[in-house]
């Protein structure tokens, strides 16, 4: 166990009260981070002593971007268009290359820190500039900020932006596996508060707790969710209290709606989801990347939705863990990526690769 000293006594009381309840459970977090602190600390070992597994979810906003986004991106690049993009987002593999590819062949792509960076970029510069915008609510109020003062004509935004509850109400109806809760991202519920997911707990009878980012923050949205199961309860309830609350920021929350609109988009491992996804409201046209670049986007080549014998899509729908992947650990290394799942830092297989080294060498 790997947790500081004060911490550890805690965390067993948390375990024991699990393990007292005597239910076997199946939670789904829809968090990179939440990820790496199950993994780094040894969570996963001690919830499953208590009887609770936790898989999975899609909550890595560069994984669940499609290989379509991102051949676009590349596609842009090797027209003649300057790509911007955070780092995770260069070596997503696609049937066609990833950026840094593109980058490698003479493409004028580049890795930015911030919106803002590749906004200062496209003011000194007279050729076109795209940045391609990832992430979920967290991340989509810092794309709307710079669209409310004067941006440079060459300047616009291929939005991949992305909203979560859709994609859990999309593994509930595709059935393919049994989640008895989930353990919702705390930085999302900072933003946009506890209300939208409280439909998914009273439409579909499903327990759901917002959690920080310690280990005994993952531990207590464990305890919690078996508690609400053991006394037949469905509710959303907030362990991350200290910085989340129910109106969420109303701010960032007015920005967003004043930016973007929910469409239907695909993910990685997912068919379409109805409003899922966050593009551009029409008066935003001329920074927008799909409308000002239509007709390079237009001729971007077909790609496959995943690299052979890549099975990023089933980790991010929580039906395998990452270490089931043939290709985990051999073909498929942070040093020669198969899939994002791989590339991210916040991928669940790069997390297994990095903190799990005996199982990364199998």
């Amino acid at each position: 166990m790997n947790f500081k000293y004060r911490d550890e006594g805690t965390a067993r009381k948390i375990v024991s009260g699990i393990r007292d309840m005597g239910i076997e459970s199946k939670f789904m977090h829809v968090c990179g981070t939440h990820q790496d602190t199950i993994v780094r600390f040894g969570l996963e070992e001690m919830l499953a002593d208590a009887g609770v597994e936790i898989c999975q979810g899609p909550g890595c906003p560069v994984c669940v971007t499609t290989s379509r986004e991102i051949a676009d991106a590349v596609t842009l690049a090797r027209s003649g268009v300057a790509v911007a993009a955070f780092g995770d987002m260069m070596r997503v593999p696609t049937t066609i290359g990833s950026l840094f590819d593109a980058k490698a062949e003479g493409a004028d792509v580049r890795i930015v820190y911030s919106i803002e960076d590749a906004v200062e970029m496209a003011r000194g510069m007279s050729s076109p500039l795209v940045f391609v915008a990832v992430g979920f609510e967290t991340t989509a109020p810092s794309t709307c900020v710079p669209l409310r003062s004067k941006l440079p004509e060459n300047f616009s935004i291929y939005s991949c932006h992305r909203i979560c509850p859709p994609a859990l109400k999309a593994i509930f109806d595709m059935g393919e596996t049994r989640v008895d809760g989930f353990i919702m991202p705390g930085h999302v519920a900072v933003v946009t508060g506890l209300g939208m997911f409280r439909p998914f707990s009273s439409e579909h009878r499903m327990p759901q707790v917002v959690a920080g980012f310690e280990p005994l923050d993952v531990l207590m949205a464990a305890y919690m969710l078996t508690k609400q199961r053991a006394e037949g309860r469905a509710e959303v309830e907030n362990e991350y209290s200290r910085l989340v609350r129910d109106e969420g920021n109303p701010v960032a929350r007015r920005l967003m709606e004043e930016t973007f609109v929910p469409v239907d988009r695909e993910w990685r491992g997912f068919p379409s989801i109805p409003r899922s996804a966050l593009a551009l409201r029409p008066e935003f046209a001329a920074h927008d990347a799909t409308a000002v670049h239509e007709d390079i986007l237009s001729g971007a080549p077909e790609v496959e939705a995943e690299a052979a014998g890549c099975r990023c899509g089933e980790v991010l729908r929580g039906l395998i863990r990452s270490e089931e992947c043939p290709m985990f650990g051999g073909s498929c290394r942070p040093s020669s990526p198969r899939g994002p799942c791989m590339v991210s830092d916040e991928g669940s297989c790069s997390i297994a690769y990095r903190f799990s080294p005996k199982r990364a060498s199998t």
